[in-house]
């Protein structure tokens, strides 16, 4: 596949003109997401980085598309600052090498961590963009303090598009002050059932916790994790309450901030189900409370190996690609109202798998109409969202 490095508004007039589809690509991190895209010709935004304004004061921050999260990650420690949404590095999970994500990959596959339950996801702290549409013509949405975004937020349909909308070339970003110290409270071998009713009651309660998960072991027990952030004295009162809210469970284990930080960031990458090139990566949500009769459920499906975050509103699942049925069969499983999305996977089978949750009908045309509109050439990452036939190739 050729790639062409130009600017982002002449590219895609060359392209339609032209009639020819469009990879949209920045670093390559998150081209085995979706489906495989349908182009001959790449349009890379590699040249699209640098932070273009950043205000400590207003909590603010704005970056071309292509900025590299970690120098991003970098600035803001040096204020104090962080990204609440608490993006994962998939890189592990993925195969691809690690250090490289961007923010414009980032807020195109709307990806968020473990503090996503209680702080929001990626399009909740999106303020403002600069982009290309379909038909080759710049916009802007949103703007760079929240009162700015009024009406109908471009922003939040934006983000999560997979480059399919729109080109984005600068991300305008909500920023929070970064948490001064934290702690986890550890439960050992609770049950998928038990641990969600402990998480569930922890994130109902006036602890405050940022972080509630679930991870099952290979001795066939398990650790549900709670976490708290913030100011040290806060975040020891909150313990003590916990604590009492967890009194009626057995003892806690309690996590220093060195070891609470090295377990989050981990389960945020999912690293606990990376390093198996022969299976397939699902991430399902949810209502927490289905998690338990699902993950009993998914025993039929073969030697299925899950965590759940987000107090049990997020599952990941690891399966063997067995059969041209298991992705039908899995979203047979799935209670009503949860979604199941094939995270990483062969292209093969990605390119006939409906990756994305199937729509009901009346959604989908919708979703198709909004499509045309941005892009009524269709030379924008064609292929990526589209669903494939069924039964061909499923996995």
């Amino acid at each position: 596949m050729r790639v062409i490095d130009a600017d982002s508004e002449a590219a895609v007039a060359d392209a339609i003109s032209g009639g020819i589809p469009l990879e949209i690509i920045g670093s390559g991190s998150k081209l085995c997401l979706g489906r495989p895209v349908s182009a001959d010709l790449q349009l890379s935004l590699a040249g699209l980085t640098g932070i273009t304004l950043f205000e400590p004061n207003e909590l603010v921050m704005s970056v071309r598309a292509a900025t590299r999260l970690a120098d991003i990650e970098a600035l803001l420690a040096t204020e104090g600052q962080t990204l609440a949404f608490e993006p994962p590095d998939l890189s592990r999970l993925l195969g691809v090498a690690a250090g490289g994500q961007t923010l414009g990959g980032i807020v195109a596959s709307n990806l968020s961590g473990p503090r996503r339950a209680v702080a929001g996801g990626v399009r909740d702290h999106v303020l403002g963009m600069r982009a290309v549409n379909g038909r080759g013509e710049i916009f802007r949405a949103g703007g760079r303090v929240v009162k700015n975004v009024t009406g109908f937020d471009l922003c939040k349909l934006l983000t999560g598009s997979y480059g399919t909308l729109a080109v984005f070339t600068e991300v305008t970003i909500k920023l929070l002050p970064a948490a001064e110290t934290e702690v986890t409270l550890a439960l050992a071998d609770l049950g998928p059932q038990a641990a969600v009713t402990v998480m569930c009651r922890a994130m109902g309660s006036s602890a405050g916790i940022s972080g509630a998960a679930w991870l099952p072991d290979q001795r066939g027990g398990s650790l549900t994790a709670l976490r708290l952030e913030g100011f040290a004295p806060s975040v020891e009162a909150r313990k003590q309450r916990l604590l009492g809210i967890l009194g009626g469970t057995r003892e806690a284990q309690l996590w220093s901030e060195t070891a609470s930080r090295v377990w989050w960031r981990d389960l945020r990458d999912v690293a606990p189900l990376a390093g198996d090139s022969e299976r397939a990566i699902w991430k399902i949500s949810l209502a927490a409370t289905q998690a338990p009769a699902l993950l009993e459920s998914l025993k039929t499906l073969g030697d299925a190996r899950a965590l759940l975050d987000w107090g049990g509103a997020l599952m990941w699942l690891s399966l063997p690609c067995q059969s041209d049925a298991q992705a039908s069969s899995l979203r047979r499983l799935l209670p009503a109202g949860a979604h199941a999305m094939l995270v990483k996977a062969p292209a093969a089978v990605r390119a006939g798998v409906p990756v994305f949750h199937p729509l009901p009908p009346a959604q989908a045309m919708l979703e198709e109409r909004v499509r045309h509109s941005f892009d009524p050439h269709l030379v924008l990452n064609p292929g990526r969202r589209a669903a494939a036939p069924p039964g061909e190739g499923e996995c």
